[in-house]
């Protein structure tokens, strides 16, 4: 398929063919909620954690006598049944991450970059650069219509753009290595520039 290459000043730069193996694919839900699942499991800490019975730091001395209260028969205050007890069956630091190959993790993201084409949600760049100030940029956005979006650059990200769009909100931007299902989900547009283009159909072919 074919896109449109623009400037940051909205100006028409040529056109690009896209990989159709890329692009174009029929966008399948399912994949795209597994990859993101799997993404978001992946980064929990898992550190909760609570006291068990051995845990607690309670008198191990029995209450009272077994027989002749005419109670239930109780042993040490440890038990979860008393105030300062262990709590049974309480979380524990455990990794919450699931399995998922890694042929699924790329077609997820290839399902991802054409969702975004075929929603018309793409953007292709000439050249992510700038002088670093962000009401320039804001300005060059606002041209483009960006608010919402996700930029991607070549494996070197110009360091004055860097610089100039992390203060402007909801717009994020990573080199080509760090592109993902969720962050381009999570955002309304994704802008991609030549050398992102490249390199991801190179990373595909």
């Amino acid at each position: 398929m074919k896109a449109t290459v623009t400037t940051l000043d909205a100006k028409p730069a040529g056109e690009i063919d896209l990989a159709d193996q890329i692009f174009s694919l029929e966008p399948r839900p399912d994949l795209l909620h597994r990859m993101v699942r799997y993404q978001l499991l992946k980064r929990m800490a898992g550190t909760h954690h609570a006291q068990d019975r051995s845990e607690v730091t309670v008198t191990g001395k029995k209450m009272y006598k077994q027989k002749g209260t005419g109670g239930a028969r109780h042993g040490d205050k440890s038990v979860p049944q008393w105030r300062g007890g262990g709590k049974a069956f309480g979380p524990k630091p455990r990794s919450h991450a699931i399995d998922m190959p890694k042929k699924v993790r790329a077609l997820a993201l290839r399902h991802a970059l054409s969702a975004k084409a075929k929603a018309g949600e793409l953007i292709v760049l000439e050249r992510a650069g700038g002088d670093g100030k962000t009401k320039v940029l804001r300005a060059q956005f606002e041209k483009l219509a960006l608010e919402n979006a996700l930029i991607i650059d070549g494996s070197e990200i110009d360091v004055a753009f860097a610089r100039a769009a992390r203060n402007i909100p909801n717009i994020d931007v990573l080199p080509v290595q760090g592109i993902n299902v969720y962050d381009i989900l999570r955002r309304k547009k994704l802008v991609l520039t030549k050398a992102a283009v490249a390199a991801l159909e190179e990373r595909f072919k």
